[in-house]
């Protein structure tokens, strides 16, 4: 009996199901050497294909890494104003503790930053992701959740800086806490502290008559 050949719906399935393992390996591999230390051929390796399809699905490592970098701001979501600020820093200690290549990503990213201003549109995508954030700051300041003497763009910095701490320094938090940074006990103790530090920094309420 002749193979039949799969149906249009199938050969979709299948093209999904490879671009995910070599988003998943890329993820990988970059995370632990960076956008000038990895190479399409180990990430075509990770994930069991052949190197040639990077090209096919993503024109080549750049527009791979570029993919990678839009996951990432679509996985860990900008504003989220339905959620009180803490619990959206908690979300990014919690993504950062559990999916470390995500940071080590933006980790290496830093590291290779030359400061070039030139607009790319990867560029402009990443500027509005962080545009949304401040904006979203602006928003709780004006309900009175934060303090309208804050610099809100200086409050993005300093919580998202927060939220990566235990990824980036795990053994300055071994250190200080005598916790693993990644040990559930640590994370939940941190949140917490940081929803408090937040508590602190909203509007005063005003007296009663």
């Amino acid at each position: 009996m002749p193979r039949r050949s799969p149906s249009g719906d199938q050969r979709q399935r299948d093209a999904e199901r490879t671009r995910e393992r070599i988003l998943e390996a890329a993820l990988v591999e970059f995370g632990e050497h960076g956008f000038a230390g990895a190479r399409t051929s180990a990430i075509a390796a990770r994930a069991g294909v052949n190197q040639q399809l990077i090209s096919y699905y993503f024109g080549g490592k750049e527009g791979l890494y570029q993919a990678l970098q839009q996951r990432w701001r679509t996985t860990s979501g900008a504003a989220q104003p339905e959620r009180p600020m803490a619990d959206v820093v908690a979300g990014f200690l919690r993504l950062g503790a559990t999916q470390r290549s995500w940071a080590r990503l933006l980790v290496w990213e830093g590291l290779a930053d030359t400061g070039a201003t030139t607009e790319t549109e990867e560029e402009a995508q990443a500027h509005r992701y962080f545009t949304a954030m401040v904006d979203d700051v602006r928003r709780r300041q004006r309900s009175g959740e934060l303090s309208a003497d804050l610099d809100p763009a200086y409050v993005v910095l300093t919580f998202f800086a927060a939220a990566m701490a235990p990824t980036v320094l795990p053994q300055v938090v071994r250190r200080l806490t005598g916790l693993a940074a990644d040990s559930p006990e640590f994370l939940d103790a941190y949140a917490a502290q940081l929803g408090r530090m937040l508590g602190h920094l909203a509007a005063p309420t005003p007296p009663s008559d």
